[in-house]
């Protein structure tokens, strides 16, 4: 398709770098390691794409209940960090 007639959307998926799975988690874990909120066990275990935004998925520190505590809200943070800068350079392979 020309460029002309290309979509924002399709624009924005062109000058994205196409990734796997496994390759963006490897980038992901390093980013969540050398980050000033790391938190000893942090990581992610998993990523889809959706409507072009990376989602993260791993651990997320629930107690015995399956309520949240403090530690919840600093991986939910640090995930959606991580989906602002890398969805902006990634694409997941299909």
């Amino acid at each position: 398709m020309s460029p002309d007639f290309m979509t924002r959307t399709e624009k924005k998926m062109a000058e994205k770098t196409s990734i796997c799975a496994e390759d963006l988690l490897k980038i992901a874990n390093q980013m969540i390691r050398e980050h000033d909120a790391y938190i000893d066990g942090m990581h992610a275990d998993s990523v889809e794409e959706k409507a072009g935004v990376m989602v993260f998925k791993g651990e997320y520190f629930l107690d015995g209940n399956g309520l949240p505590t403090p530690k919840t809200t600093a991986v939910f943070n640090m995930f959606k960090y991580l989906a602002h800068h890398l969805s902006k350079q990634y694409t997941l392979e299909k």
